[in-house]
Parts: structure tokens; sequence; C-alpha cells
């Protein structure tokens, strides 16, 4: 999250982001410059986006990639890197969900704090949210909590394995379509599926 630039409603901060060529989120009337993303942010965002894309063609779920709002409560707008909904009021809308059933967040070194926590405890209010996933590109972690039955969310640090299964929406991400196009870090082998 970047820095406050000022205060404003709720509609003023739509009326006035809906105008800008940049991205800004919105919690309780401060509005936060969203940083630049990098090329294997974008890699990995995308990668994820056409895979679930493929999986969920003909379900009654879609997905979508960083543009789309997500409104937490009646004081925040998050924009997800990558979101599932299963919802039919947000399968209508055409700006701002509100029932989002995955959503994965690609780690930086700006946001990853921010994604972890802030970012993740206004997820975790949405009853819809039934797992959220975490992936960094530079070291290849993967991270995925999942809300059971009991309505808390449980970590699954699925580093280093082959695939990730979202329960919530019956899809699975191969390790090796997520990090396509993105170098190993330094010290792993190329043909590593992590």
């Amino acid at each position: 999250m970047g820095h406050a630039l000022t205060k404003l409603s709720l509609q003023e901060f739509l009326d006035w982001e809906n105008q800008q060529a940049e991205r800004h989120e919105f919690h309780r009337g401060e509005v936060f410059a969203m940083v630049g993303a990098r090329r294997i942010h974008n890699e990995v965002s995308g990668n994820v986006y056409a895979s679930l894309k493929q999986q969920l063609r003909g379900a009654p779920c879609r997905v979508f990639i960083e543009s789309m709002k997500v409104k937490v409560g009646e004081a925040t707008i998050l924009y997800p890197d990558v979101f599932v909904t299963c919802d039919a009021s947000d399968l209508k809308t055409q700006i701002i969900f509100t029932a989002p059933t995955v959503v994965v967040e690609v780690l930086s070194p700006s946001t990853q704090s921010y994604d972890r926590g802030s970012k993740f405890t206004f997820y975790r209010s949405l009853p819809s949210v039934r797992e959220y996933l975490l992936v960094d590109p530079e070291t290849r972690e993967v991270q995925l909590f999942r809300r059971g039955a009991d309505e808390l969310f449980t970590l699954h640090d699925l580093t280093g394995r082959e695939q990730v299964r979202l329960e919530s929406i019956g899809c699975e991400l191969l390790a090796v379509d997520v990090f396509d196009g993105v170098e190993p870090p330094e010290g792993h082998q190329a043909s590593l599926p992590i």
C-alpha cells in the first residue's frame, strides 16, 4: 500500500478513482496509490488467471485479474491480483465485487507485509472468502490459507509442491504453470517444480 493522499467518502473515492489512470485502494476515507508491478508479478498473476480461466470454463464461477475492485464492508475498496467469484450478484456487476470465493495475491518486496497482514484481515472479514493464496515469485513460496468448518483459516504451506488444490472452486494450479516465464531464484535448478 502506498501513502495516504486525502480523505474522501466512499462515493467520492469511486467517482474520483474511476477517472484516474492509476489504481488506488481505499480504507476508511484514506486513498492509497498502488505501486506499479514488476514483470515477474504480472507474469505470475497472468499465469494464475489463465490457468483458472481455462479450468472454470462452463462453471458457475468466474476469475478476474487485477483491475477489478472488491468492496469490503462499507469502508474499503481493494484490488486483488486475481480472484474468483461464484456469487450471482457479483457475476452481474461491472466494477465492484463483494463476494469473492478465492483471492490470490502475488507478493512483492514492497507489498508483502500488507498482503500478509492488513489485506488478509480485510479479506477474512468477507464470509464468502474460502481460500486466500499468497505466491512469492522471488522465493517461490506458496502459502494457502483455507477457511475451515469452524470459520477459522488454516495455513497450508505448499512451497515446493507440484500443485496447489483450490478446494472451494475445484481447481488445481500447477507450479510449472504458475511460474512459467519466471527464472528460478539463485541456487535452484531450472528443472525443479518450485
